[in-house]
């Protein structure tokens, strides 16, 4: 589906992942957002899209534990704020948790733990921006936008079995 957004174009590829059929938005020169089974938006197929066809790619390097960290253009959209947590998920190592305060604590901003939970909720790439490796500060696993039960895959994936 392409849909005009600030002059660009946004298109859509589903990519079928061993986690459910994921769909991948491009606006031609970032990959912006990818939802879950039960977040698709009412799309069509797109012309080809170079982002796209590498991020389905790298996706499926990922799931086939070929891959452990992504190499995209992003353009999640969000605050400065977010975009700086987002920025330090994508700084957690492949197969390694952090909890909400370890994220608040390395973008300096110690007492933001709820907002950085708020943040983490609303991240718009998942998977690729690795919101599924923070758990509770008291080593429980917490919510995903996708489901715990998919959060938990992810994990075992990397190799992390304490939730599995």
């Amino acid at each position: 589906m392409e849909k005009p957004v600030n002059s660009l174009t946004l298109k859509t590829l589903t990519f079928e992942s061993p986690i459910g059929p994921l769909q991948l938005v491009s606006n031609g020169r970032a990959l912006t957002a990818i939802h879950f089974p039960d977040q698709h938006q009412p799309a069509s197929p797109a012309p080809e899209d170079a982002v796209l066809t590498r991020a389905a790619t790298q996706l499926e390097e990922y799931f086939a534990g070929q891959r452990r960290q992504f190499d995209l253009p992003l353009a999640g959209n969000g605050t400065p704020f977010q975009q700086c947590v987002w920025q330090a998920l994508r700084e957690i190592p492949h197969g390694e948790l952090r909890s909400y305060a370890d994220i608040a604590r390395s973008i300096g901003r110690h007492k933001a733990v709820r907002a950085v939970g708020a943040a983490n909720g609303r991240n718009p790439l998942p998977i690729v921006v690795p919101c599924h490796r923070v758990i509770g500060s008291n080593g429980t696993l917490t919510g995903y936008a996708g489901g715990l039960k998919i959060k938990r895959q992810l994990l075992a994936l990397e190799g992390v079995t304490a939730f599995a």
